[in-house]
């Protein structure tokens, strides 16, 4: 008896063993300055794997089987670290210390103005011109296991792009066996601040970046929108979705309204580059947006804790960008998803804070779930 008991535990550990999720440490080469770019690559038993890199904490590759099995690339991205720098779309990267846009380049906070630079017309986008998706992080730890699991740190200096407060920045890259890859952003600081991070990946569910994604079907579970000004600014309406080309509450093709010109907001944004406002409650993980491919037979699910999503057409993407395999990205070849708080809230009283303060804890968790149908 005390054989067979010992012989099923061993069965029973090398088959966890076999299923683990693993977590492999590599290189990603140099940038022109000599600095090296480490990596760290995910992967699971059901085919799917994540490459990190520590050039902005970015999630350089995602790779995922399809409804026949055949493994692809499902984000855009590039080759080389230096391209990163000298050729940047915040491809995959992780955005900070204010992700999305900050009207007029500054904000107040306990009666003193803070000015940031204009790196998007008049405005401040995703932490100025040197934000978090161009420094490089440090890798803390990894874990193999029922889950891999690597966690980068970064700390920004009191000041820097004219933030206040010594911010010290955490993401974590978990992947499990259900095909979830979550990410959880964490961040505290020395100082009154404001803070919004999120990460910033291109998707394209075909896996083949010579096809666009107009033909994804994009269901996003939001009533509300928040419009824009002609600088991408939002207005401060929340504007229901209800009868506009807006409306992602069913299944939709994302090319199916995308050129309607009649609508204001599509002109502004050159399409789709909009804050939605997630049905539920904030801090609660929910559904924020479910994207399917009909083609591959993709279907990928975010979930999230912020209040809002940035959902993202690649707009300003213009054929003259050359990522992974040399491919030219142009306007329609991906779409983001980007959970975090809204545009400008630093500004906006009306909107969810995007302060935080000595001894509290910043938190924006997502999760990005595949399958097939």
């Amino acid at each position: 008896m005390k054989n067979t008991i010992l012989g099923a535990a061993c069965l029973l550990l090398f088959a966890s063993a076999a299923h683990a999720a693993t977590a492999t440490s590599g290189s990603f080469g140099a940038l022109a300055d000599g600095s090296k770019i480490e990596s760290v690559t995910l992967a699971n038993d059901k085919g799917m794997s994540a490459r990190i890199i520590t050039l902005g904490a970015t999630l350089q590759a995602v790779i995922v089987p399809d409804k026949n099995g055949r493994r692809e690339d499902v984000t855009l991205g590039y080759d080389k670290a230096q391209d990163y720098l000298t050729r940047p779309n915040y491809f995959g990267v992780s955005v900070g210390r204010y992700a999305n846009r900050i009207g007029k380049a500054r904000f107040s906070l306990d009666g003193k103005t803070y000015a940031l630079a204009a790196n998007d017309g008049p405005n401040s986008l995703h932490g100025g011109p040197k934000g978090f998706d161009k420094r490089i992080w440090t890798i803390e730890n990894t874990a193999s296991g029922p889950e891999a699991r690597v966690t980068l740190s970064y700390v920004s200096p009191d000041g820097e792009e004219g933030f206040p407060g010594q911010l010290r920045a955490t993401v974590t890259y978990t992947l499990n066996e259900q095909n979830e890859l979550r990410i959880d952003y964490g961040a505290t600081t020395s100082r009154p601040t404001v803070v919004n991070l999120t990460n910033h990946a291109y998707f394209n569910l075909s896996g083949n970046a010579a096809r666009d994604v107009m033909g994804h079907l994009v269901t996003l579970k939001a009533e509300r929108f928040t419009p824009v000004d002609p600088t991408l600014i939002p207005t401060g309406e929340r504007r229901p979705v209800a009868g506009t080309p807006f409306d992602f509450r069913k299944p939709t093709a994302i090319g199916a309204r995308i050129r309607d010109a009649r609508n204001a907001q599509i002109r502004i944004g050159r399409g789709y580059d909009h804050n939605f406002i997630v049905d539920g409650k904030s801090g609660d993980m929910r559904t924020a947006a479910i994207v399917e491919d009909p083609v591959s037979g993709r279907v990928m699910e975010v979930r999230a804790t912020a209040p809002g999503i940035q959902f993202y057409t690649g707009n300003f993407m213009d054929g003259t960008y050359f990522g992974k395999n040399n491919r030219a990205y142009r306007q329609g070849d991906a779409l983001c998803l980007e959970p975090g708080t809204f545009p400008d809230a630093p500004n906006r009283a009306d909107f969810p804070s995007a302060r935080l303060d000595p001894g509290k804890a910043y938190i924006n968790a997502m999760i990005f779930a595949f399958r097939n149908r």
